[in-house]
């Protein structure tokens, strides 16, 4: 099926461990982190020429490429938006059949700031779920951390804490092993429906950030659990 559409786009991309789908500050953090733990990376943007020079920016390592073509990855980031996030996979239907889906998606109401845009009792990631073909798996991941401490690949001079949400255990120890090669700690949290919780408490986190009264905080905390 890959060797068939790669002739269709008249390219061929070398295999790679991890596909990020969007080219901003959050994939230029997850592939930071992917890369500092010996992975391959692929970026692909809507806009070829943006993904191009996040890809040359990161170094070597990376290749990109455009939304039209294949995501080689065997792990897709969806480093996008929530509405963004549902195109994607609507548009690449059987070509994630088999993958890892990454939802790092915040479905946040950014025109009021006040609400999530999902309805109580779901979640963004459920909803990309119910989006992916068969055979394809959605884990939540990454929501909970902001782009620059990714980049740092710390947030206060702590290691980062990853919260992964998902309902196959293959998928959800390949994001882990993912999380744990960058250098930050995975935990598990539970099945996908988790994401609910995931999704909620950091639009509170979030909230903060923008909250003068917090003035420390710019954009550059992060989640922990202690004991």
């Amino acid at each position: 099926m890959k060797t068939l559409l790669a002739r269709i786009f008249g390219k061929k991309t070398p295999m790679t461990n991890l596909t990020i789908i969007g080219n901003g500050n959050m994939a230029r953090g997850i592939a930071t982190r992917a890369l500092a733990g010996g992975q391959s990376v692929q970026i692909l943007g809507q806009d070829a020429a943006k993904a191009q020079e996040l890809a040359a920016e990161l170094g070597a390592g990376v290749t990109s490429g455009s939304t039209v073509d294949v995501p080689q990855g065997n792990i897709v980031v969806l480093a996008v938006p929530f509405d963004a996030a549902k195109s994607v996979v609507r548009a690449y239907g059987d070509a994630l059949a088999g993958k890892t889906i990454v939802d790092i998606t915040n479905p946040v109401n950014f025109e009021t700031f006040d609400s999530l845009v999902v309805e109580p009792g779901n979640s963004a990631a459920e909803e990309i779920s119910q989006l992916a073909p068969a055979g394809a798996h959605v884990v939540k991941a990454f929501n909970t951390t902001f782009a620059g401490t990714l980049v740092a690949g710390e947030s206060g001079g702590q290691p980062l804490d990853v919260f992964i949400a998902g309902d196959n255990g293959a998928a959800n120890a390949a994001v882990s092993s993912l999380v744990d090669a960058g250098g930050m700690r995975p935990l598990v949290v539970g099945p996908l429906k988790r994401a609910r919780e995931l999704e909620g408490f950091q639009f509170v986190l979030m909230t903060m950030q923008a909250n003068p009264e917090f003035a420390d905080f710019n954009w550059d905390t992060g989640l922990q659990v202690t004991k």
